[in-house]
């Protein structure tokens, strides 16, 4: 299924956060944070004329930015690039 965002949308897949601490203490998933972290996957039309931001780029998000959606099994978030507080460089 794909998934096309309109307006100032982006769609954003999560990036999984380690699960060990750095003393070797495993988080179980269920003590988990969800990162605030992903990757664009998709943009708008609107986004991609702004050369805002493109397909590919890590972004850093806030904690209640956005709203979850679940696509072929996996989970994406959908935010407005007012919700997106940065871009990761390589």
């Amino acid at each position: 299924m794909k998934f096309k965002p309109l307006g100032e949308r982006i769609l954003v897949e999560r990036l999984e956060e380690e699960s060990k601490t750095s003393s070797g203490i495993i988080i179980p998933d269920n003590a988990k944070e969800k990162p605030l972290m992903g990757k664009v996957v998709a943009i708008s039309k609107q986004v991609a004329d702004e050369k805002l931001l493109k397909e590919g780029e890590v972004v850093v998000f806030g904690k209640y930015a956005g709203n979850e959606i679940k696509l072929d099994k996996t989970e994406y978030v959908v935010l407005e690039t007012k919700d997106v507080l940065g871009v990761l460089a390589k």
